[in-house]
């Protein structure tokens, strides 16, 4: 008997390599004990939330209990919640945002299938460049698109902005591109923006249908050295950002995120009705009320970022030490180096033999490089250190 769709059978067999790993972690730890286990397969923020959270989570409490505290709100979100974050999503795209121009939606993934449910039609193309968020393909699926990617350009995963444009065909609803990346750390220039934005528009002259610069961006909080991520809906009046708190915030369980739309998009409060209409269609309904309210009150904070940044220094002594090739992330909180020996199943494999958790980057589109979240403590990253060198040799 059939009892599940042929494509969600294709999905669940072509699983997450992400929760694959973790779900292995989960029976390694039953058997060897969780301090003896290195995982770094889930890149679940542990780094804690800001100091403010819990006067405002205490504030919250006596505002919950009052009629209606915890009842349904506007689809797209609470009016002051939209407003606070068009002053802030100004501030960081360099453009004059209203309420009106924010959709609250449940999370970054959310807001994606929101707006995929807005604008695609069965048959269109979202195109992204390879490494990519394993479930992209799946989002568009939902509505009978179809992801098509581009590899980007190795050592350090720079945008292929020439081969994204050539990549562009009459079925192409979208582009995505997402910075700081998941999984490679890369943080694409303000100049890489312009050329694409130069390229999009080149393509979406005289298109009935335009094509869409989607820029995901929960991870937009979390750059280091210096590296500032820049704005994207200056770079096309087609763009639409997709962010969430899950990270800035460390506020992943409580699926808070958004979509902004520019006010130089053509017909642009059409699309946030539709986008504020399939939030409710879809059985959203409307983004959490509470971690909405939690948001408001913390705007303008953030997790410390250093405590990321250390750990990323650590890691990179780890990988350095077992002689394992990776370009250094700029932001997000991934490694995505290189498979010693080319195969990155069969690396991950011999890295659980040593009790280390990661992801073959073939489920990110990139065979022959794997990931590493490193959202754990540091002490753990440095106590990892001999079981990446002994996997190394073996591999060798």
């Amino acid at each position: 008997m059939n009892v599940v769709n042929p494509q969600i059978r294709k999905e669940m067999q072509d699983a997450s390599w992400i929760r694959r790993m973790f779900d292995a972690g989960l029976e390694l730890k039953q058997r060897v004990g969780a301090d003896k286990v290195f995982d770094f397969s889930l890149g679940n923020p542990d780094v804690p939330p800001p100091a403010a959270a819990a006067a405002a989570l205490r504030a919250l409490a006596d505002r919950a209990v009052e009629p209606l505290g915890l009842g349904y709100c506007p689809n797209a979100g609470l009016p002051s919640v939209r407003a606070a974050l068009a002053r802030r999503i100004s501030a960081e795209q360099q453009v004059a945002l209203e309420a009106r121009h924010v959709v609250l939606t449940c999370g970054a993934a959310g807001g994606l299938v929101t707006l995929f449910r807005a604008v695609i039609e069965p048959g269109d193309e979202v195109l992204c460049s390879t490494p990519y968020f394993v479930e992209y393909g799946a989002y568009a699926a939902h509505f009978g698109g179809v992801l098509r990617t581009v590899p980007s350009r190795e050592p350090d995963f720079a945008l292929d902005v020439a081969a994204l444009e050539a990549a562009i065909g009459p079925r192409t609803r979208a582009v995505i591109v997402n910075s700081p990346n998941n999984p490679a750390g890369s943080v694409y220039g303000a100049a890489t923006l312009a050329a694409l934005g130069a390229a999009l528009a080149r393509k979406n002259a005289g298109r009935e249908r335009p094509v869409f610069l989607v820029s995901d961006e929960p991870y937009r909080a979390l750059a280091y050295d210096g590296v500032v991520v820049p704005p994207v809906l200056p770079v096309s009046p087609f763009a639409v950002v997709v962010g969430s708190f899950s990270k800035s915030l460390s506020l992943a369980g409580e699926r808070v995120g958004y979509l902004a739309v520019g006010p130089a998009m053509p017909d642009a409060q059409l699309l946030v009705d539709a986008m504020t209409m399939t939030t409710r269609t879809l059985g959203f309904v409307n983004a959490p009320v509470l971690g909405q309210r939690l948001v408001e009150a913390l705007a303008g904070e953030s997790v410390d970022v250093g405590i990321y940044d250390r750990r990323r220094h650590a890691m990179a002594a780890a990988l350095r030490r077992a002689g394992i090739e990776f370009s250094m992330p700029k932001g997000a909180f991934y490694f995505f180096p290189k498979a010693p020996g080319g195969d990155d199943q069969r690396f991950v494999n011999l890295l659980l033999e040593e009790n280390v958790l990661a992801v073959p980057g073939r489920g990110f589109g990139t065979p022959g490089h794997f990931r590493l979240a490193f959202c754990v403590d540091e002490k753990v990253i440095e106590r990892s250190a001999p079981s990446f060198e002994r996997a190394a040799a073996k591999a060798r």
